[in-house]
């Protein structure tokens, strides 16, 4: 089941790149979320069978092909297989621009493969390619399905995007090899038993830098963040859904799996840097939010102080921490595709999405439609009840109280920064809520009546919406199921 969940998506994302033109959209937006929610369907059997693949690779060089989930990886996969179905479903009500829907929904299916072969993989090199087998087709997404109104722009984000992601897959790369020659195996299950034993120091950090550095850009954490905003304001709908919730996952999941499981005594040296750039990365994307006039490229810059939080729960070590960053993680993931398809739509509709044109207020013309966008924007501010909560709230926790061998005066300051940051969050969130829901205008300003999304997305959108506010009223659920395998990534 689980080969199949990894192999699936990458046939019919082959398919459909191979159909070209000949394929309808509607065949193939079709084909592509009953790809997806099959995939989703093995992915939950492949999880309850405790499935694994073990298989011979490269035996020359002792890779295999070992494919497996656990609490860890597990929620991530589902989540990538939910996102990318209801990406697919978007593109009946927004067609893409620059090709065909068939090579669009190919591409969408392709980035699915390589994410849930990403958060299977035990293999630590397998993990690396399955990694890059993503920035492939999510490159394509931006530069040729992007916004076409701005060419210059879409060939920047796209140049930006090769540019910083290959930069982090080269450090990334370098780590992988390190650790590997230095272990004497690639198992990713064995180097997490062995916790850095037999690993000098000064071993141990160089791998901690590379790894660290690199999975930063992914994420991505402040100051290598330049990449995301222009590359979320180019790409379609559904490739922000993707870029938000599978890419931007991918990359803090590889700091869990892989500094701070395998090499922790090195990961502990490189944590404070990395909490202070998280720290300084939720307040830069907190004040950015308060004066940006684009409403994707503001839930853009959100997520990167969203990830900020991510980032300081995992450089303090603790089980609260990872447990927080995990659940964060899962958080940010249903709520940034929650408002990417929401204002993606608004987009389309409107033309543009500048919040200093007068718009009729969206309660009134569209209330549905409203109503999913204020559901995100309450989740994205951390109100108590929603998924967006218990992330940011046991992140600021977690750094109170670090792990041992972290400096408790910088960890504590960091926290309170964190919390001065979810306070701009507010702010930022009322802001667009006054602007888009309440609205300024009236029906016949240049922003004119809003009109309910399509129903594939407003029933997406629903879906996601649930998943926000199941999370967010019993946490229990996803923390049962990921603290178990939090034993085999913080020591006790």
């Amino acid at each position: 089941m689980i080969a199949l969940a990894c192999v699936l998506p990458l046939l019919v994302g082959t398919v459909l790149l191979g159909g070209g033109t000949e394929l309808s959209g509607r065949i193939a937006s079709r084909a592509g979320a009953l790809g997806a929610l099959t995939t989703l369907v093995l992915l939950v059997v492949a999880w309850m069978t405790d499935a694994v693949v073990d298989i011979p690779w490269l035996p020359t060089l002792d890779l295999r092909i070992h494919l497996a989930l656990d609490g860890i990886s597990g929620p991530l996969a589902l989540l990538a297989a939910v996102v990318t179905a209801a990406a697919c479903l978007t593109t009946w009500a927004e067609r893409p621009r620059g090709g065909s829907e068939a090579t669009f929904v190919g591409c969408l299916m392709l980035t699915l493969a390589g994410a849930i072969t990403t958060f299977a993989a035990r293999d630590a090199l397998l993990f690396v390619v399955a990694f890059e087998l993503v920035l492939v087709p999510m490159w394509v997404l931006i530069t040729r399905f992007g916004d076409d109104r701005d060419p210059e722009a879409r060939r920047e984000a796209g140049a930006r995007f090769v540019l910083y992601t290959g930069f982090g897959s080269t450090l990334m790369l370098l780590g992988v090899l390190l650790l590997v020659s230095r272990a004497g195996t690639a198992d990713l299950g064995v180097l997490g038993a062995a916790g850095g034993e037999g690993l000098g120091t000064g071993v141990q950090v160089t791998i901690a830098v590379l790894l660290t550095l690199g999975l930063a850009v992914k994420v991505p954490v402040w100051p290598l963040h330049s990449w995301l905003p222009l590359a979320h304001t180019t790409a379609p709908t559904a490739g922000s859904m993707l870029l938000a919730a599978v890419l931007l996952k991918m990359g803090t999941y590889g700091l869990v799996r892989l500094p701070l499981a395998t090499v922790p005594e090195g990961f502990a040296r490189v944590a404070p840097v990395l909490a202070v750039c998280g720290a300084v990365g939720i307040i830069w994307g907190g004040l950015v939010c308060l004066v940006e006039r684009d409403l994707k490229r503001l839930i853009a810059w959100s997520s990167i102080a969203h990830m900020g939080f991510v980032a300081l729960a995992l450089a303090s070590g603790s089980e609260t921490g990872v447990a927080a960053a995990l659940y964060g993680n899962i958080a940010h993931g249903a709520i940034s595709a929650l408002l990417f398809l929401v204002v993606g739509g608004l987009k389309h509709q409107w033309g543009d999405d500048h919040l200093d044109v007068p718009r009729a207020a969206l309660r009134e013309g569209a209330p549905v439609t409203g109503l999913l966008l204020v559901v995100g924007l309450a989740a994205g501010l951390g109100l108590p009840g929603l998924a967006g909560f218990w992330g940011e709230f046991a992140a600021v926790i977690a750094a109170l109280s670090p792990a041992q061998g972290r400096p408790e005066t910088l960890f504590v300051g960091c926290a309170m920064v964190a919390a001065i940051g979810a306070a701009l969050a507010a702010g930022y969130a009322l802001r667009v809520a006054r602007l888009v829901w309440l609205g300024e205008g009236h029906p016949g300003d240049d922003g004119g009546r809003a009109r309910e999304l399509a129903r594939t997305d407003l029933a997406t959108g629903a879906v996601l919406a649930l998943l926000v506010l199941v999370l967010g009223v019993a946490p229990g659920l996803l923390l049962a199921v990921t603290d178990p395998a939090l034993a085999g990534v913080v020591q006790r």
